[in-house]
């Protein structure tokens, strides 16, 4: 199985406890995330985040809706924690969230190790699509959380 990997850096001019209490906010990943996937979280909110902590939700893609469910394999309070497709498009998702404390506030790092299913099919499709998707994707979250934890006087927290 061909793995991939997607990684992106932003600094954000809070306390690490304010970035990672807003991810800690399963609610919030609704709020990053691009409109064209038509997000939309199927566990009962709000979600107690721990170790084995499982959140589904569906998406779509090409106007095909998906079901998702991810589990929470590390959970480390304003550190890191770590979610891991257990049902989903991919083969294998699994994305880190790091939290490392800057003079300025915090650094705060996406890494997401991915793979398709279908083998050379999918590599073929990671080649033409899915990576350039990400991407948009990754583009997006960058945005809305500068614009909700950098631009707005409360980070948009709890609004």
């Amino acid at each position: 199985m061909k793995t991939y990997l997607l990684e992106r850096t932003q600094r954000i001019a809070r306390s690490r406890a304010e970035v990672f209490d807003f991810f800690a906010r399963a609610e919030n990943l609704g709020r990053i995330t691009p409109p064209w996937l038509h997000f939309s979280i199927r566990s009962a909110l709000p979600i107690q985040m721990r170790v084995d902590a499982r959140i589904d939700y569906t998406i779509r893609l090409a106007g095909v809706p998906l079901r998702w469910r991810t589990r929470i394999t590390a959970w480390e309070p304003e550190r890191r924690f770590v979610d891991v497709q257990e049902r989903g498009p991919y083969a294998l998702w699994e994305h880190t969230h790091l939290f490392e404390p800057r003079e300025s506030g915090v650094l705060m790092t996406d890494r997401v190790r991915y793979a398709l299913p279908l083998g050379w099919l999918g590599r073929a499709t990671c080649a033409l699509a899915v990576r350039s998707a990400l991407a948009s994707i990754f583009d997006y979250r960058y945005q809305s959380i500068r614009a909700i934890l950098e631009e707005s006087p409360r980070g948009g927290a709890d609004d």
